[in-house]
């Protein structure tokens, strides 16, 4: 009798000690690949729109943000210059997909109509951003789009009608743009943009 609790209790030990082990490796598989994915870090900021800018965006959106901000930040906003810059930050944030971690990273978002983003960011992850692999750590090999030109081709005023209400002076955007290689993904888009309290919204992209 005293053989076999003693064999049990070996049973037991052994099976803490592997539990134990188990649970060391699935902490070093998984638990520190969590604590180094990389953490957001915003770097500047425009607080009355909701603004923001991130450590990793690249050099050239960091400058494209320096100009929204100068715009922005001017005693009387010019909203055709406004509604330009945005266009081309969204473009550039949007159809870039090879700075994405995954296709729930989302870019844009921060330009969408508060009442439109959910809807928007289903869409996109069920569309264009559908194939984006995950890239946590690094270790994506898909080749993915970069946007590169922009261009306005044109900018017009219009009513448009949402939500139970009309805006009259809403915004038309014509935009196209070029990539760093052509991978065959979308070149043109028309944007419709509305007043949402002190800033402009888009609420519609039209292929």
């Amino acid at each position: 009798m005293k053989l076999k609790k003693k064999v049990k209790r070996l049973i037991l030990f052994v099976i803490i000690l592997l539990m134990i082990f188990i649970a060391f490796l699935l902490y070093q598989m998984f638990g520190q690949k969590q604590s180094s994915a990389k953490e957001v870090v915003i770097i500047n900021e425009i607080k009355e729109y909701g603004y923001t800018l991130q450590d990793d965006d690249s050099k050239e959106y960091k400058e494209m943000f320096k100009e929204l901000k100068k715009i922005l930040g001017k005693d009387k906003v010019d909203e055709e210059a406004y509604v330009q810059q945005i266009s081309k930050m969204f473009i550039k944030d949007f159809y870039t997909l090879n700075n994405k971690d995954a296709k729930t990273d989302i870019g844009g978002k921060m330009f969408v109509h508060s009442s439109a983003v959910e809807n928007f960011s289903l869409k996109a992850e069920n569309t264009i951003y559908k194939y984006v692999e995950n890239n946590l750590y690094g270790t994506r090999v898909q080749k993915l789009p970069e946007v590169d030109e922009i261009t306005i081709e044109n900018i017009e005023n219009v009513p448009y009608d949402y939500q139970d209400s009309i805006d009259e002076e809403a915004y038309q955007v014509d935009v196209s743009w070029t990539y760093v290689e052509d991978l065959g993904y979308q070149e043109k888009a028309t944007l419709i943009f509305v007043h949402e309290d002190k800033k402009l919204s888009l609420i519609k992209i039209e292929e």
